[in-house]
């Protein structure tokens, strides 16, 4: 009898934990939608680079997820209140369609990095080496003084790739690189391979491999953790519909015993 009295307690203990775990389920929405939009965004930005469109795949994922963990969070926090079987029924259907696209998600950002780390590498050569400083306006010229403006990068691996493999200008005997490989801090740069120290030092495709084993990681982490919430959600309600399955046989125990009484 001591056993069934302890129901109700331990019941409201793990519905305290459900609403609980319904405020971080709104939280870690705003973490995979934060994590999608900046997939999207680098998408955009460099896509040029990436010419397999299945890298916004694991980012649309991501913003289709957050959006549906807001009722899940909404549902978790409110089924404690009202107990109703059937706010219980979609918040579990809503945890399995979450779970599937957290899941895929995550073997996305697994799957994909190696196979874009190569189309990264092939895409960058093909547009540095038409680069042509004569022609500003050029599509290729533009995407790579864009691309080392924004990254603060020069060349594929570093800055001498102007005096290697690209294409070289001379000018009064020196090799220039482009322009857009000068620091903002020198105003007095002047393109001159002698000026070395005024250019950025990083390659371009460090900096988008870097970004891209971010954004990767960030949305790994990101899943896996909203699938435990998930798991933890899910083997909270389990517990909770068993406990007050227990707590009706209690009370249905308790009523037989009165009658035979009378």
């Amino acid at each position: 009898t001591s056993c069934f009295q302890s129901i109700p307690t331990i019941n409201r203990l793990r519905s305290f934990v459900l609403t609980f775990i319904g405020f971080f389920l709104w939280g870690a929405s705003l973490l995979l939608l934060f994590g999608g939009i900046f997939v999207i965004l680098t998408y955009k930005s460099y896509g040029v680079f990436f010419p397999n469109q299945f890298f916004v795949l694991p980012g649309g994922l991501a913003i289709l997820a957050a959006v549906l963990l807001f009722p899940a969070g909404l549902l978790a926090v409110s089924i404690p209140v009202r107990s109703s079987h059937y706010s219980q029924g979609i918040l579990m259907y809503l945890l399995l369609v979450l779970f599937c696209l957290e899941t895929s998600s995550v073997t996305m950002t697994q799957v994909y990095p190696a196979k874009a780390c190569y189309q990264l590498k092939s895409s960058l050569e093909h547009i540095f080496h038409q680069y042509n400083s004569s022609f500003p306006h050029h599509c290729s010229t533009e995407i790579v003084d864009s691309v080392h403006e924004q990254l603060k990068c020069c060349g594929i691996y570093n800055y001498t790739d102007w005096t290697e493999g690209l294409l070289k200008y001379l000018h009064s005997g020196h090799i220039l690189v482009p322009k857009s490989c000068c620091k903002e801090t020198f105003l007095d740069c002047n393109s001159d391979l002698n000026q070395s120290e005024k250019f950025f030092k990083e390659g371009c495709l460090t900096k988008l491999q870097k970004r891209l084993r971010f954004i990767t990681q960030y949305m790994a982490w990101c899943c896996v953790l909203v699938i435990c919430l998930e798991v933890l959600a899910a083997l909270d309600m389990w517990s909770c519909l068993g406990y007050r399955h227990l707590l009706n046989m209690y009370l249905g125990i308790n009523k037989c015993l009165v009658l035979k009484q009378i």
